[in-house]
């Protein structure tokens, strides 16, 4: 990656993370942490796919105990990457397992600072109280990971952001900025600096503003931290890819990300093969081939290869695709245009925005285009590389469509389609279908997530922006679906609990019949039309 934004290097294990170190590629376990054999498994797996690090839940203290026999299984079947614990609520479970692991992470959400959703916005005084609570609470982990060299996250999440936050700075990427710098902070006045930070969401245009937001709060008080990078419940198949590769590939083409994890709803070591995939995309671009063809009508090029992102723009029917780099400023009145960028070189974003400038300074009117042709033969990679194309664009609302133009014995058209809408999805700029955020599941997962997310899927295609929230347990559940119109939370073994927006509706409901009453909440609530 050019201009990558310069780190410090922060000891994780033998394997280094930051400075001029390779990106580090990572992915979590979803066995039981207290299932030594089946954990260990799948560790060795995920590692021979070629990732640098895996993370482990710990719950509680059992779990991030049993993180010692874990570690000894590994390291006698020959693999001595370092292990990371993740924690949520619980700090004795954090402190047992920095004493184990080489890494663990904690949420400053809901890390020693209960959640309390009725209490008023803190006076200053009272803010500053809660954070020496804080400070006090967080003082013995940070001696014990000095002690024993153990280095942390602190994993910043868009859907449980404390109260003293949400107050004061609103469900923001500055809330979820000020959120991680309050708790490193703390840590460096005790002299501790073997951070790394992330800004988490499902969301991807809030994962990438909070992220470079955080990476501007740091470089105003001097820090230059790693960062971690992945969206959060990105879902399955091609919506998870694509929707992992326009967060990740945008940051890390702005030179931002020196960690990822790509968070699928399928077996983790599938992660690691499309984490490379990304991280090539960003960092050696594919070779294009510049179409030398004639600009078809509006109309071919409708029923071929693009379309709008704009789900009411309609062109008039007599209008023409228009070059803008073959354009001057004669044509600023012409009528009826659609004009097209064209993307050819290594760095599509570039061409795009010269291209751009050119358009705003000839007084051009109309729609702007994106075009670029591939010659990727492999549609998942296809997919990925004009994810990470597109989406820098598209984040920052500089075009109207997208036109992915491959020869005609590549992917077929409605392959081709449905990658462009789903770009358009990942971007929040054309809802056509409905966003599933569903986690990959992990050792807190109380069902098998894969298959209901599937049977959701099946029965709510049609359901045209809609927001479903997939959650294999409550600690990640109500928070992580912050931005779903309706959840499905794993809440014990064989129970689920559903929600509209942020409320319980249904609490501890049998599993075996849980799909067919969220259809039946849907559908009470006007949601639910007809396939």
């Amino acid at each position: 990656m050019e201009n990558r934004f310069r780190t410090r290097v922060v000891q994780i294990g033998d394997l280094p993370l930051g400075g001029d170190y390779p990106v580090r590629l990572q992915s979590m376990t979803s066995t039981s942490t207290l299932d030594t054999e089946a954990t260990v498994s799948q560790c060795i797996r995920i590692f021979e796919a070629g990732a640098d690090y895996v993370r482990i839940t710990a719950p509680g203290t059992r779990e991030a105990g049993n993180l010692a026999a874990i570690r000894s299984r590994l390291h006698l079947a020959g693999f001595h990457n370092p292990l990371i614990a993740d924690i949520h609520f619980n700090p004795a479970a954090a402190e047992t397992a920095a004493r184990i692991v080489e890494k663990i992470r904690i949420n400053p959400g809901n890390y020693a600072d209960p959640r309390n959703p009725a209490k008023p916005a803190c006076t200053e005084s009272e803010y500053k109280e809660e954070l020496e609570r804080i400070h006090a609470r967080i003082l013995p982990l940070i001696k014990i990971c000095k002690e024993y060299g153990t280095a942390v996250r602190i994993g910043t999440n868009h859907g449980s952001l404390s109260e003293r936050i949400v107050n004061r700075f609103g469900d923001t990427p500055e809330g979820m900025a000020e959120s991680a710098m309050e708790f490193v902070r703390i840590f460096e006045l005790e002299g501790f600096h073997s951070l790394v930070l992330s800004m988490k969401a499902s969301n991807t245009l809030i994962m990438i503003r909070s992220t470079r937001l955080l990476v501007q709060r740091m470089q105003a008080e001097g820090m230059n931290y790693p960062i971690h990078l992945g969206v959060t419940e990105a879902g399955e198949g091609e919506d998870g890819r694509i929707r992992s590769a326009v967060g990740i590939g945008t940051l890390l083409q702005e030179g931002i990300g020196d960690t990822l994890r790509v968070s699928l709803t399928e077996e983790p070591e599938f992660e690691i093969p499309v984490a490379k995939s990304i991280l090539k995309c960003c960092q050696k671009r594919q070779p294009v081939r510049a179409s030398s063809s004639p600009l078809p009508s509006l109309r071919d090029a409708e029923e071929k290869k693009f379309f709008w992102n704009k789900a009411s723009f309609r062109a008039p029917e007599k209008s023409i695709l228009k070059s803008i780099a073959e354009a001057g400023p004669e044509e600023s009145r012409s009528q009826n245009v659609v004009w097209v960028a064209s993307g050819t070189g290594g760095n599509p974003s570039d061409e795009w925005k010269q291209q751009l400038n050119h358009y705003h300074q000839w007084g051009l009117q109309g729609p702007v285009l994106l075009k670029r042709t591939y010659t990727i033969p492999d549609l998942e990679n296809l997919q990925l590389q004009a994810a990470c194309d597109f989406g820098p664009m598209l984040e920052k609302d500089l075009a109207q469509g997208i036109w992915i133009d491959v020869p005609e014995d590549m992917p077929d058209a409605e392959a081709v389609r449905s990658t462009a809408l789903n770009i358009l999805q990942a971007c929040r700029v054309r809802m056509s279908k409905p966003e599933y955020i569903s986690c990959p599941s992990c050792g807190r997962t109380l069902y098998n997530i894969q298959k209901t997310a599937a049977e959701i899927r099946k029965r709510t295609s049609h359901l045209t922006g809609l927001k479903i929230g997939i959650m294999g347990c409550i600690v990640n559940g109500p928070g992580e679906m912050a931005d779903a119109d309706y959840g499905y939370v794993g809440a014990a073994p064989g129970k689920v609990s559903l929600y509209k927006g942020k409320e319980l509706i249904r609490k501890n409901i049998p599993a075996s019949g849980a799909v067919e009453a969220l259809i039946e909440l849907i559908k009470a609530s006007g949601d639910w039309t007809e396939s």
